[in-house]
């Protein structure tokens, strides 16, 4: 199992940035797919990005695809979401996913990742 922790969000203004962390209790975290999602107020939840258990393969959203990158640091133990450019419309409640193996065809499923972070609120102010 693993215990993920988010951390990072805030009240930024538009054109702003942001670095979200989520950090992983366990010690096989490096074999874990993750995975960012986003809930806005009145929303379901959506996918933001995801990256395999390497680092080797990263997935977007086409709404933040060039404005948003998913890294991790396994060594850390942690895997991060730089936000930049940020707009009113990214306002939302951010969690960290997790999961030992995600179908490449299903990877922005939340229904794919088992392991969930208790979300970290970003607000974008225009």
């Amino acid at each position: 199992q693993v215990q993920l922790v988010e951390s990072g969000g805030g009240l930024v203004q538009a054109g702003g940035s942001l670095r979200l962390s989520c950090a992983a209790s366990g010690r096989t975290f490096s074999s874990y797919n993750m995975g960012w999602f986003r809930q806005a107020p009145g929303k379901e939840r959506e996918f933001v990005a995801t990256i395999n258990w390497n680092g080797g393969s990263t997935y977007y959203q086409d709404s933040v695809k060039g404005r948003f990158t998913i890294s991790r640091d396994n060594a850390k133990n942690t895997v991060y979401l730089q936000m930049t450019s940020l707009k009113p419309e990214d306002t939302a409640v951010y969690y960290c996913a997790a999961d030992l193996f995600v179908p490449q065809a299903a990877r922005f499923k939340a229904d794919s990742y088992d392991y969930w972070g208790q979300g970290t609120q970003v607000t974008v102010s225009s």
